[in-house]
């Protein structure tokens, strides 16, 4: 079974949030690959887990969005290394990564404003752009 996964200081996903099971890995291997069960699927059940704040549940959802499946649980795998224990540690590194990453709020954007040399510039090239295009033409005869 899997301990208690320890994200940083304070944050720490319980076991009991956390099942993972082994399959037959994809891919090149030989006869090993048919016999063995080494591809670890790691599952984090994240709705239902109390080990994280409402915000951080929200921005991890939006993270893990390609991994989360129709129960809201995160789905992590690895086929990295041909041993069971290495690709359990290494999902279990991933899964940690990924909280890691919802952990720190994203840095507000203070709106600004452009600077009168960049609208020139736009209004340049918009006026380039259009001169260019309008060489391109037929010439017009009034007659």
């Amino acid at each position: 079974m899997v301990d208690d996964l320890v994200i940083a200081p304070g944050v720490v996903l319980p076991a009991t949030d956390l099942h993972w099971t082994a399959v037959r890995s994809s891919g090149p291997g030989g006869q090993n690959v048919n016999k063995v069960a080494t591809k670890v699927e790691l599952r984090f059940d994240l709705e239902t887990t109390s080990a994280l704040h409402p915000a951080v549940k929200a921005r991890l959802r939006v993270l893990a969005r390609g991994r989360l499946d129709a129960e809201g649980r995160i789905v992590v795998t690895s086929q990295a290394t041909r041993t069971l224990p290495q690709n359990l540690s290494d999902a279990l590194e991933k899964l940690a990564e990924l909280v890691r990453g919802a952990l720190t709020p994203p840095k507000p954007r203070r709106p600004t404003k452009p600077t009168r040399a960049s609208r020139v510039r736009r209004l340049e090239g918009k006026r380039h752009q259009s001169e260019r295009k309008e060489s391109r033409s037929m010439p017009r005869h009034d007659d």
